[in-house]
């Protein structure tokens, strides 16, 4: 509320120049000294992105993120401008922003020249100092750089003249920091237009002798699959860039979970009913991305997103809640069965290796949830500890149905044809801090026994009329 409000107060207050880069450098040691996080909300890359982000802040370089898809890499960027300061001063009535102590642009120093001291000031939101671009083949040097305004030069000024020029976003981001999302995508001529811009920091329009010195700082996202694919980096910007970032998926399961419990819409209080989504659910949609990432049958050149876990999640919890609402349940619980529901949220998302059908995609998705609940229940108890269920099934026709559409009282009623059966989900209850006294959560770890057992091979399994059943 106080701050300057004309040339001679804010020369009176201190205020001293700087380039965007020392200003984001000054800023980020102010953080490192005070111990605080560097970049909230950025999870699993305190150890190894972060630092190569703070060093080529310190070291006042231009960046580029290289990464596969769904690596937050567009999260990243746009988490820069809080290096910045929380305001900014510039000249008021400028067309570009301008240190006014020290300006670059002939307009600005016509207005400093024309009333001095008592020069007006506008302070800009460091949120305004940013601005970002979607490369795509169809953007044009004058949307980045400028171009020259016939009407203005046919008004008579020279082509010499800055003000000639109808400017892009990069001089109108000046004291600022740009970003190019998806930099394979541009052009290489327009690629090649961003040089001076790198490099000598200034721009040059249309051949003609019109200078612009910029004081920007230059973002870029890259995909590595994009440089074979839809376009490559020339190899000069790569050289004028100060510093290229590699990203990676989460490191473990719990930087996945937590990932995934920060960005997945879980809470659905609208409908008024209760979510309670159990920890082994959570890790079977991370085990399935977890897994993706590895299968020899999935293109790794171009990733599996953490968009796959995070849009899993939704789809688990969305079929849950639709089977309450439909039973009349007011407590909502997903389970094994809702599993089956994901192939919608994972298709597109991964890429198979060879250019199959649609169903050699469904039966891939489905092998490795099978094999993403053998993992997981191993964490929750012993295959060889229910044995004594396996064989209630032996020499008879027990047959135990389940279902996504199944209340989850009437789930238990058809489970205690097995004796026992409530015992084990009672552990499972324990071991994933459920309450077993609640039937939706007993109804779910009964279920993830079951399928257990199954993915074991100590039970079978087979569809009907849209019901499942086990049995030996």
């Amino acid at each position: 509320m106080n701050r300057p409000s004309t040339v001679r107060e804010l020369r009176e207050s201190g205020y001293r120049s700087r380039s965007v880069k020392q200003e984001m450098r000054e800023n980020l040691i102010r953080l490192m000294r005070e111990k605080g996080p560097l970049f909230p909300g950025i999870v699993g890359y305190d150890d190894t992105v972060l630092p190569q982000v703070a060093n080529a802040v310190l070291s006042r370089h231009d960046l580029l993120f290289l990464g596969l898809r769904g690596q937050a890499k567009t999260r990243m960027i746009r988490a820069l401008p809080s290096l910045l300061d929380d305001f900014m001063p510039t000249v008021a009535g400028a067309e570009l922003p301008d240190d006014p102590l020290a300006p670059q642009f002939a307009s600005t120093k016509l207005i400093l020249a024309r009333h001095g001291d008592d020069t007006e000031l506008h302070w800009v939101h460091r949120d305004e100092r940013y601005h970002e671009k979607l490369a795509t083949p169809d953007v044009t040097i004058a949307d980045l750089i400028g171009e020259i305004d016939l009407v203005k030069h046919a008004e008579g000024r020279y082509l010499s003249d800055e003000s000639v020029i109808h400017y892009g976003l990069i001089p109108r981001t000046n004291r600022g920091i740009f970003a190019i999302n998806e930099l394979p995508d541009l052009a290489p001529r327009i690629q090649v237009g961003l040089f001076n811009v790198l490099e000598e920091r200034d721009v040059q329009i249309r051949g003609f002798p019109v200078r612009l010195p910029l004081d920007v700082c230059l973002v870029f996202t890259a995909n590595p699959e994009d440089y074979t694919n839809r376009g490559r980096i020339v190899t000069p910007l790569k050289d004028r860039l100060g510093s290229v970032i590699r990203t990676h998926y989460p490191t473990t399961t719990d930087i996945g979970l937590q990932i995934t419990r920060e960005n997945a819409w879980i809470e659905r209080g609208e409908a008024g009913l209760e979510v309670a989504v159990p920890a082994f659910m959570l890790e079977i949609v991370e085990e399935i991305a977890r897994l993706a990432r590895k299968s020899p049958h999935i293109n790794q050149q171009s990733g599996v997103s953490v968009r796959l876990s995070i849009a899993n999640t939704e789809n688990l919890v969305s079929n849950a809640e639709r089977r309450a609402i439909l039973c009349g349940e007011r407590r909502v619980v997903p389970r094994i069965s809702d599993l089956g529901n994901l192939t919608a949220s994972c298709r597109g998302k991964i890429e198979l290796m060879l250019a199959e059908d649609e169903a050699a995609e469904d039966k891939l998705i489905a092998s490795i949830t099978g094999e993403a609940v053998k993992n997981v229940f191993a964490n929750y108890g012993e295959v060889a500890d229910l044995e004594p269920l396996v064989e209630q099934f032996a020499g008879s026709k027990l047959s135990l149905e389940v279902g996504d559409d199944v209340p989850a009282a009437d789930l238990l009623a058809t489970l205690d044809k097995a004796k026992g059966f409530r015992k084990a989900a009672t552990k499972v209850c324990t071991a994933a801090n459920l309450n077993p006294d609640d039937p939706a959560s007993l109804a779910s770890a009964a279920e993830f026994v079951l399928e257990a057992l199954y993915v074991n091979n100590r039970l079978s399994k087979y569809g009907y009329r849209g019901k499942t059943f086990y049995k030996r």
